[in-house]
Parts: structure tokens; sequence; C-alpha cells
């Protein structure tokens, strides 16, 4: 479903490695294999960053890396997580964004 709707490879912001890695080798292997089939996004457009911002002000939950995530899927876009809660929180207030549970 996600490679036919265009939505592979995903993009990751790479504030996404500090929430998701331990650096330990052994705990980390699974998310490295998956990391290696994204894009990831090192550089964040301030225009993106105070997106999220807002989207983080109108939802009254979820961190600033999870308002990024959803911010970058606008419009259109998905998001694959195991924080269902914030992520809907925010998708609610964003442009057709979908989330779904990893």
């Amino acid at each position: 479903m996600f490679k036919r709707d265009g939505l592979w490879p995903p993009a990751v912001p790479s504030v996404v490695l500090a929430e998701s890695t331990t650096g330990r080798q052994r705990s980390d292997a699974n998310i490295n294999r998956f990391l290696k089939t994204c894009d990831i996004i090192e550089e964040l457009p301030v225009h993106l960053t105070r997106r999220a911002g807002a989207l983080r002000a109108l939802a009254r939950q979820g961190s600033a890396v999870d308002a990024i995530v959803v911010a970058l899927a606008e419009p259109g876009g998905a998001v694959l997580t195991s924080d269902l809660k914030d992520l809907r929180a925010l998708a609610a207030h964003a442009n057709s964004v979908n989330i779904y549970r990893a």
C-alpha cells in the first residue's frame, strides 16, 4: 500500500533518531535496518518547524519531534508509529495526514 501510494521510501527527520535509538548496537539493530530504507532529512526548514509548533499548540499534546513528523507528512502523507494517541491528536489539526500503527 505505501509503495503503491508513493509513500515509500519514508522521509524521517533526523531528530527521530534521537528518540528511536539508544547507541547500543544490539538494541538498535532493527531500527538501523529500517532506517537504511528511509530518506533521512538532516536539515529542517524554518517553515516546517514553525508549522510543527503550530500543530503542537493546536493539539495541546505531543512532543516537538512528534509535531515535526506530522508537519513533514503534510499534505496527504502517512505516519507509521506506536504512539497513536499523540500523533492522532496532532494529525487532527494537520492537512490530510493519516496515522498508522507500526
